[in-house]
């Protein structure tokens, strides 16, 4: 269970990361996993202080704390320049890494 709730936490990381901020209540559906271990993810998230919490017209909503949004955006912008790289390496096909 702990390894699910782990999983998740990466999955709501990169999905708030992409996506922004998004009410807690559509996070299951969209990642779909069930809402116990989505909410176990997030408490996992706020406890690493990596998201924040708006309530907004009773619902609540999450999102990346501006320092994790700026570590997502870093690991995005390296895996493009490793594609980038790659095909100007290989003549614009990926070589596999040995």
């Amino acid at each position: 269970m702990k390894e699910k709730v782990i999983e998740t936490a990466g999955k709501t990381w990169r999905f708030l990361g992409q996506n922004g901020q998004t009410s807690v209540s559509q996070l299951p559906k969209v990642l779909k996993e069930k809402d116990e271990v989505v909410l176990q993810a997030l408490g996992w998230l706020a406890r690493e202080d990596k998201i924040d919490y708006t309530v907004k017209n009773r619902r609540t909503f999450v999102s990346l704390v501006e320092g994790e949004l700026r570590a997502f955006n870093a690991v995005v912008y390296n895996m493009n320049e490793e594609i980038t790289s790659a095909k100007t390496a290989g003549n614009g096909k990926l070589k596999a890494k040995k």
